[in-house]
């Protein structure tokens, strides 16, 4: 590790190839021998790296992302997704080879490049935030990679068939485990928050995770998806900071063991009988990632320049390529080759990773030179129009927020209730059915129908109700007769499938004619309908969910921690804003904003300064910096990475003689001849000149007496000092 540290190179690669040396497959240096202990510790790796990389997630951001980030991430796995098709054919490898291979191409890795961004000083880069937008939209189409194939590779009917049940299957669950736990988990830690100190919160997170993992593994998930799943829910609770710092460790140290065992699992001699394809898909990911990534990012509306930087910087593959290989050889559905050849290739391009980012720039000043004026104008114009299209239109501001907002709630209490009605068809009714004797068994089926139709209303009646009273409804309505039949119809949707709801339950309990069954499902729909009670209840509901839901944002603005909202409506493209923060170091610290004049200096403007849960708007110049201050700092790519530099570097050096700083405390006697004698505690210049401080003086008693000020010392005074080792050694010399 300390190795990889001094190269500036990622830990990864230290812990895989930390677990080549004790591998198996390395005879001169094996210490670890049991493949079933290596498979266990990394399955129990996964778990915790994908909780971990859940809690860097949020579904709000991805809703907040707009088109750009969509259409550059779907780009950029379609097309990789096809050059890994390729490759295997041309090697003419399986058929499952070649899928499993596509999908490890396609994932760039989150963590390698995050690091990479760290270590060279970019995070502050506009480029940086695109490109993170698109990892996390990676990190979701890997999940969904993951289970689909696990499912394929589980099932033994048709592939098309088991490709449509995992699509549905995964919808339904992220639905239903999203919604729940967000309903849940932030209402349970809100109420035990002054129960829960960093130790609790600990154990009540790895215990949540845990048991999402098991209960994902139970419907017909891996574990980790639920892992992933639940790390997603926390990631939107006020307490996420907190849950991520305490858990960081955990993280440390099962993401070293996944890892470690990654590299257990690579065999030397494969790699030398498969070093042509090591070299043919290292060259793929490099010049396909460079191109079809540039490519990508240009589609999604931004400048040329910008998109090389974005599609450079992702041209290695990483955590989510093992755990796909891993699933694959577990499944038997990959050969053997497959995971050392993706594992090497993982550490060469991780290892050009940095070179790769450097190398954008430069790669840019030569196409630029290259390719006509005309087509780079063009190019950067189209740029500025996509930005720019802010086209007011009626379709826009009012149909397009109006559908979206009845699909989605339509889609959310569909799968709540579609939840509800399984759970009691499959576990309620059958075990109060056991209870009673078969001639009571239907005055039983009418009581758990009333139950069940009871635990559905409020989110039937949430489905046909809601946004029937809204703004954009409103303003349809009045604006022009032709819109009303498709509102209607927007009504009439929403109850019919609420009216199939209630009718699957009444007709799966109750035995009657099916005339009768429509008809009182048609009058269990309009008493929902027309109930003032399950209105209550559905707006108290929905309240503490949209609470949940928003909490973290409360928090965060709370304390300042929240970006502005002007930041996405400044005129300058090349101009946004960074928060950074102030080392604890720092010489900076101590000092007012008129007396580092950074606006002078790097032509940079401190819009905000964020003290703990204080935070200063518009700080005027005597306001003064202190150390771990956060800083809204607006300006351009350049000016932000000067900013970054200096304050970074302008720290104070860290004191190498640590064992003469240590403080001591001496008993010194004045003695003939002292400077010290007819001179008074302030005259001496004990703290100016010798860095000491008079503790007290002995007076022959046993406790020491404080010094008066102007009280002059004698010869045989006895004192006590104290200072630092080199400082009390010169002060001995000549008292």
């Amino acid at each position: 590790m300390i190795i990889f540290k001094k190269l500036k190179q990622p830990l990864v690669l230290g812990y895989i190839m930390a677990g080549f040396l004790v591998s198996p497959n390395l005879p001169l240096t094996m210490s670890v021998v049991d493949n079933e202990n290596i498979e266990t510790w990394a399955s129990i790796g996964v778990i915790f790296l994908l909780f971990t990389l859940g809690l860097d997630f949020s579904f709000k951001k991805i809703l907040k992302m707009g088109i750009a980030p969509i259409i550059a991430a779907l780009s950029i796995v379609f097309c990789m997704m096809m050059l890994g098709l390729c490759v295997a054919k041309s090697f003419g490898w399986s058929e499952m080879n070649g899928v499993f291979l596509a999908g490890m191409l396609a994932m760039s890795s989150t963590t390698i490049i995050y690091k990479a961004f760290d270590d060279l000083g970019l995070k502050q880069q506009q480029f940086t935030s695109l490109v993170m937008s698109v990892l996390i939209l990676e990190d979701i189409l890997a999940i969904v990679m993951l289970v689909m194939l696990g499912t394929i590779g589980k099932g033994d009917g048709s592939q098309h068939s088991q490709l449509f049940s995992a699509i549905l299957s995964i919808g339904f669950f992220l639905i239903l485990w999203f919604v729940i736990g967000l309903f849940l988990v932030p209402t349970f830690l809100r109420k035990t928050r002054k129960l829960i100190n960093d130790e609790v919160l600990l154990i009540v997170s790895l215990g949540l995770c845990c048991m999402m993992a098991v209960f994902a593994s139970l419907v017909g998930f891996s574990g980790a998806f639920g892992a992933f799943v639940m790390g997603s829910i926390l990631a939107e609770t006020v307490e996420a900071k907190k849950i991520e710092k305490v858990v960081k460790p955990v993280k440390d140290l099962f993401g070293a063991i996944f890892f470690v065992s990654v590299g257990m699992l690579v065999d030397a001699s494969i790699i030398a009988e498969q070093w042509l394809a090591i070299i043919v898909l290292t060259i793929t990911i490099i010049f396909g990632q460079g191109i079809f990534g540039t490519l990508g990012y240009l589609a999604s509306g931004q400048t040329l320049k910008s998109a090389m930087r974005c599609g450079f910087s992702m041209a290695q593959i990483g955590e989510f390529s093992f755990i796909i290989a891993s699933l694959g050889l577990s499944l038997g559905m990959i050969s053997d080759f497959m995971y050392p050849v993706v594992v090497t290739v993982s550490v060469i391009t991780t290892f050009l990773t940095p070179y790769m980012i450097r190398g954008a720039v430069p790669a840019y000043n030569f196409v630029e030179s290259v390719l006509p004026k005309t087509m780079l104008r063009q190019m950067d114009r189209m740029a500025s129009n996509a930005s720019a299209s802010n086209e007011d239109s009626e379709s826009k501001t009012y149909w397009k927020p109006f559908l979206t907002q009845v699909f989605l709630n339509t889609l959310i209490y569909s799968c709540l209730v579609a939840a509800i009605l399984a759970i009691s068809m499959s576990f309620i009714v059958p075990y109060f059915l056991g209870l009673v004797p078969e001639h009571h068994a239907q005055w039983i089926n009418y009581l758990l129908l009333v139950v069940t139709l009871l635990l559905m209303a409020p989110f039937l009646r949430a489905m046909i109700m809601k946004k029937n009273k809204s703004m954009e409804f409103k303003h349809l309505w009045l604006k022009s007769r032709r819109n009303r039949a498709p509102l209607i119809f927007t009504i009439l949707v929403r109850i019919a499938i609420a009216l199939g709801f209630i009718y699957a339950a009444i007709s799966t309990l109750l035995d009657l004619p099916f005339l009768v069954e429509v008809a009182m499902s048609l009058v269990v729909t309009y008493i929902i309908y027309i109930s003032d009670f399950l209105k209550y209840a559905s707006i108290r509901i929905e309240r503490l969910f949209i609470q949940n839901l928003r909490s973290k944002d409360y928090a965060e603005r709370a304390s300042g921690k929240k970006r502005p909202l002007f930041e996405g409506h400044l005129l300058d493209r090349d101009i946004h804003i960074s928060l950074v923060e102030v080392p604890h170091d720092s010489m900076w610290a101590g000092k007012t904003l008129k007396e580092l004049n950074l606006g002078n200096r790097f032509k940079v403007h401190v819009s905000s300064i964020i003290r703990g849960y204080q935070k200063i708007n518009i700080p005027s110049g005597d306001d003064i910096i202190f150390p771990l201050d956060q800083l809204n700092v607006i300006g351009t790519d350049d000016q932000l990475r000067s900013f970054n530099d200096a304050l970074q570097n302008e720290v104070y050096p860290e004191p190498l003689d640590y064992e003469g700083r240590e403080m001591q405390l001496r008993r010194f006697i004045i003695r003939e001849g002292s400077p010290f004698i007819d001179k008074s505690l302030i005259t001496t210049g004990l703290r100016d000149i010798y860095n000491c401080m008079l503790v007290g003086m002995e007076m022959g008693t046993d406790n020491l007496a404080k010094v008066n000020p102007k009280y002059s010392f004698k010869k045989g005074d006895i004192l006590w000092i104290v200072g630092e080792e080199n400082d009390i050694k010169q002060l001995a010399k000549e008292i």
